[in-house]
Protein backbone atom coordinates (compact mmCIF):
# COMPACT_ATOMS: atom_id res chain seq x y z
CA UNK A 1 0.00 0.00 0.00
CA UNK A 2 1.54 3.20 -0.94
CA UNK A 3 2.38 5.67 1.39
CA UNK A 4 0.84 9.34 0.78
CA UNK A 5 1.44 12.42 2.61
CA UNK A 6 -0.74 15.43 3.08
CA UNK A 7 0.27 19.11 3.75
CA UNK A 8 -2.87 21.14 4.55
CA UNK A 9 -3.22 24.93 5.29
CA UNK A 10 -5.66 27.49 6.07
CA UNK A 11 -7.28 27.20 2.47
CA UNK A 12 -8.99 23.98 3.21
CA UNK A 13 -10.47 25.10 6.43
CA UNK A 14 -11.35 28.70 4.98
CA UNK A 15 -13.50 26.55 2.60
CA UNK A 16 -15.64 24.87 5.67
CA UNK A 17 -16.06 29.14 6.79
CA UNK A 18 -13.11 29.41 9.50
CA UNK A 19 -11.32 32.80 8.26
CA UNK A 20 -7.31 33.21 7.52
CA UNK A 21 -5.90 36.46 9.02
CA UNK A 22 -3.54 36.37 5.53
CA UNK A 23 -7.59 37.54 4.29
CA UNK A 24 -7.18 40.56 5.72
CA UNK A 25 -4.10 42.13 5.62
CA UNK A 26 -2.69 40.55 8.19
CA UNK A 27 -5.90 40.85 10.66
CA UNK A 28 -7.40 38.17 12.41
CA UNK A 29 -11.04 39.15 13.75
CA UNK A 30 -9.60 43.18 13.53
CA UNK A 31 -6.48 42.15 15.74
CA UNK A 32 -3.32 42.95 14.84
CA UNK A 33 -2.35 38.84 14.68
CA UNK A 34 1.29 39.66 16.91
CA UNK A 35 -0.56 41.02 19.70
CA UNK A 36 -3.04 37.42 19.91
CA UNK A 37 -0.79 34.76 17.98
CA UNK A 38 2.44 35.60 19.15
CA UNK A 39 4.68 34.53 22.61
CA UNK A 40 5.02 37.98 22.96
CA UNK A 41 1.13 39.17 23.16
CA UNK A 42 0.43 36.45 25.47
CA UNK A 43 3.11 37.91 27.99
CA UNK A 44 1.86 41.20 27.30
CA UNK A 45 -2.30 40.72 27.28
CA UNK A 46 -3.07 37.21 28.57
CA UNK A 47 -6.38 37.96 28.78
CA UNK A 48 -7.07 39.38 25.18
CA UNK A 49 -5.41 36.18 23.88
CA UNK A 50 -7.80 33.86 26.22
CA UNK A 51 -10.52 35.93 25.00
CA UNK A 52 -9.73 35.34 21.12
CA UNK A 53 -9.16 31.96 21.49
CA UNK A 54 -12.09 31.25 23.23
CA UNK A 55 -14.10 32.62 20.56
CA UNK A 56 -12.29 30.50 18.02
CA UNK A 57 -12.65 27.53 19.64
CA UNK A 58 -16.23 27.75 20.06
CA UNK A 59 -16.65 28.92 16.02
CA UNK A 60 -14.29 25.52 15.15
CA UNK A 61 -16.41 23.39 17.24
CA UNK A 62 -19.32 23.80 15.17
CA UNK A 63 -17.80 24.21 12.41
CA UNK A 64 -18.31 20.87 9.82
CA UNK A 65 -15.55 19.73 7.09
CA UNK A 66 -15.96 20.10 3.68
CA UNK A 67 -15.47 17.94 0.78
CA UNK A 68 -11.84 18.37 0.78
CA UNK A 69 -11.50 16.97 4.10
CA UNK A 70 -14.01 14.20 3.15
CA UNK A 71 -11.95 12.73 0.28
CA UNK A 72 -8.79 12.81 1.75
CA UNK A 73 -10.19 10.64 4.56
CA UNK A 74 -11.65 8.80 2.05
CA UNK A 75 -7.99 7.88 0.54
CA UNK A 76 -7.50 6.07 3.63
CA UNK A 77 -9.05 2.75 2.24
CA UNK A 78 -6.70 2.32 -0.26
CA UNK A 79 -3.38 4.07 0.65
CA UNK A 80 -1.63 4.77 4.21
CA UNK A 81 -2.63 8.24 4.52
CA UNK A 82 -0.72 11.11 6.80
CA UNK A 83 -2.12 14.42 7.25
CA UNK A 84 0.43 17.13 8.39
CA UNK A 85 -1.94 20.47 8.81
CA UNK A 86 -0.84 23.82 9.77
CA UNK A 87 -4.51 24.10 11.07
CA UNK A 88 -5.12 24.10 14.30
CA UNK A 89 -8.87 22.94 13.98
CA UNK A 90 -10.16 19.30 13.81
CA UNK A 91 -11.90 19.31 10.86
CA UNK A 92 -9.56 16.33 9.14
CA UNK A 93 -10.72 14.10 12.75
CA UNK A 94 -13.91 15.32 11.83
CA UNK A 95 -14.09 14.04 8.43
CA UNK A 96 -12.67 10.38 9.58
CA UNK A 97 -8.98 10.63 8.91
CA UNK A 98 -7.16 8.84 11.68
CA UNK A 99 -3.18 10.44 11.43
CA UNK A 100 -3.12 13.62 11.71
CA UNK A 101 -0.15 15.73 12.94
CA UNK A 102 -0.77 19.17 14.22
CA UNK A 103 2.26 21.73 13.30
CA UNK A 104 0.64 24.71 14.86
CA UNK A 105 -1.75 22.80 18.05
CA UNK A 106 -4.75 22.48 18.34
CA UNK A 107 -8.11 24.74 19.43
CA UNK A 108 -9.47 21.60 20.99
CA UNK A 109 -6.85 21.57 23.48
CA UNK A 110 -5.19 23.36 26.36
CA UNK A 111 -1.89 23.60 28.46
CA UNK A 112 -0.46 24.11 31.25
CA UNK A 113 2.09 27.08 31.37
CA UNK A 114 4.89 25.44 33.75
CA UNK A 115 4.44 21.74 32.77
CA UNK A 116 4.23 21.44 28.89
CA UNK A 117 3.33 17.50 29.28
CA UNK A 118 0.02 18.56 30.58
CA UNK A 119 -2.25 18.80 28.16
CA UNK A 120 -6.69 18.46 28.66
CA UNK A 121 -9.18 18.19 25.88
CA UNK A 122 -11.65 21.38 26.25
CA UNK A 123 -13.71 20.73 23.61
CA UNK A 124 -15.55 24.29 23.28
CA UNK A 125 -15.08 25.69 26.90
CA UNK A 126 -13.95 28.42 27.65
CA UNK A 127 -10.47 29.54 29.44
CA UNK A 128 -10.58 32.14 31.78
CA UNK A 129 -7.77 34.11 34.00
CA UNK A 130 -7.06 32.17 36.77
CA UNK A 131 -7.86 28.60 35.07
CA UNK A 132 -4.62 26.16 36.30
CA UNK A 133 -3.60 22.88 36.11
CA UNK A 134 -3.17 20.33 39.07
CA UNK A 135 -0.20 21.96 39.66
CA UNK A 136 -1.49 25.30 39.98
CA UNK A 137 -0.37 26.84 36.79
CA UNK A 138 -2.37 29.07 34.27
CA UNK A 139 -3.71 26.91 31.54
CA UNK A 140 -3.15 28.73 27.83
CA UNK A 141 -4.35 27.20 24.50
CA UNK A 142 -2.32 24.34 23.18
CA UNK A 143 -1.40 26.33 20.02
CA UNK A 144 2.11 27.16 18.55
CA UNK A 145 2.38 30.84 18.21
CA UNK A 146 4.69 32.76 16.54
CA UNK A 147 8.07 33.01 18.41
CA UNK A 148 7.71 29.60 19.67
CA UNK A 149 9.41 26.19 18.37
CA UNK A 150 7.37 23.95 16.48
CA UNK A 151 7.48 20.89 18.50
CA UNK A 152 6.27 18.03 15.76
CA UNK A 153 8.45 19.56 12.77
CA UNK A 154 10.96 16.42 12.98
CA UNK A 155 8.14 13.72 13.50
CA UNK A 156 6.82 15.21 10.51
CA UNK A 157 10.14 15.78 8.29
CA UNK A 158 10.31 12.43 9.28
CA UNK A 159 7.42 11.03 7.95
CA UNK A 160 7.37 13.01 4.52
CA UNK A 161 11.30 11.57 4.04
CA UNK A 162 8.70 8.38 3.46
CA UNK A 163 6.45 9.58 1.16
CA UNK A 164 5.36 7.93 -2.18
CA UNK A 165 2.86 10.77 -2.67
CA UNK A 166 3.00 13.92 -1.70
CA UNK A 167 0.19 16.40 -1.64
CA UNK A 168 -0.23 20.17 -0.59
CA UNK A 169 -3.83 21.44 -0.11
CA UNK A 170 -4.67 25.05 0.57
CA UNK A 171 -1.44 26.14 1.80
CA UNK A 172 0.53 29.27 -0.08
CA UNK A 173 4.15 27.52 0.98
CA UNK A 174 5.32 30.52 2.69
CA UNK A 175 5.21 30.08 6.21
CA UNK A 176 8.10 28.02 7.77
CA UNK A 177 9.11 26.20 8.82
CA UNK A 178 6.30 23.56 7.31
CA UNK A 179 6.49 25.17 3.80
CA UNK A 180 10.19 23.33 4.08
CA UNK A 181 8.45 20.11 4.12
CA UNK A 182 8.26 19.84 0.21
CA UNK A 183 12.04 19.76 -0.05
CA UNK A 184 12.29 15.81 2.42
CA UNK A 185 9.49 14.37 -0.32
CA UNK A 186 11.75 11.88 -2.05
CA UNK A 187 13.28 13.19 -5.59
CA UNK A 188 10.82 10.49 -7.36
CA UNK A 189 8.31 10.89 -5.86
CA UNK A 190 4.86 12.62 -7.45
CA UNK A 191 3.94 15.77 -5.48
CA UNK A 192 0.63 17.29 -6.38
CA UNK A 193 -0.19 21.38 -5.13
CA UNK A 194 -3.79 21.64 -4.97
CA UNK A 195 -4.42 25.53 -4.47
CA UNK A 196 -6.10 28.20 -6.88
CA UNK A 197 -3.30 30.32 -6.20
CA UNK A 198 -0.50 28.82 -8.02
CA UNK A 199 2.47 28.97 -4.89
CA UNK A 200 6.11 28.98 -5.83
CA UNK A 201 8.42 26.06 -5.41
CA UNK A 202 11.82 25.65 -5.20
CA UNK A 203 13.46 24.76 -8.86
CA UNK A 204 15.10 21.82 -7.23
CA UNK A 205 11.54 20.12 -6.80
CA UNK A 206 10.55 17.84 -9.52
CA UNK A 207 7.54 15.40 -11.00
CA UNK A 208 5.31 18.30 -9.79
CA UNK A 209 1.60 18.82 -10.74
CA UNK A 210 -0.21 21.63 -10.28
CA UNK A 211 -4.11 21.63 -9.58
CA UNK A 212 -4.97 25.73 -9.60
CA UNK A 213 -8.76 25.20 -7.53
CA UNK A 214 -9.75 24.78 -4.68
CA UNK A 215 -9.69 21.92 -2.11
CA UNK A 216 -13.60 21.21 -2.65
CA UNK A 217 -13.04 20.06 -6.20
CA UNK A 218 -9.33 19.96 -6.13
CA UNK A 219 -8.79 16.74 -3.59
CA UNK A 220 -11.43 14.67 -4.78
CA UNK A 221 -10.00 14.93 -8.53
CA UNK A 222 -6.84 14.44 -7.58
CA UNK A 223 -7.89 11.39 -5.59
CA UNK A 224 -9.49 9.77 -8.30
CA UNK A 225 -6.20 9.97 -10.17
CA UNK A 226 -4.61 8.34 -7.48
CA UNK A 227 -6.63 5.60 -7.57
CA UNK A 228 -6.51 5.60 -11.48
CA UNK A 229 -2.91 5.28 -11.51
CA UNK A 230 -1.83 3.63 -7.66
CA UNK A 231 -4.50 1.52 -6.26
Amino acid sequence: MKKIVVLTGAGISAESGLKTFRDAGGLWENHDIMEVASIDGWHKNPELVLQFYNERRKQAYSTMPNEGHKALADLEKDFDVTIITQNVDNLHEKAGSTKVIHLHGELSKVRSTGDAKLIYEYADKPIHWGDTCEKGHQLRPHIVWFGEAVPMMQVAATITEKADIFLVVGTSLVVYPAASLIDFVPTNAPKYIIDPHKPTVSKQNNHLFFIEEKATTGVPKVAKELREKYK
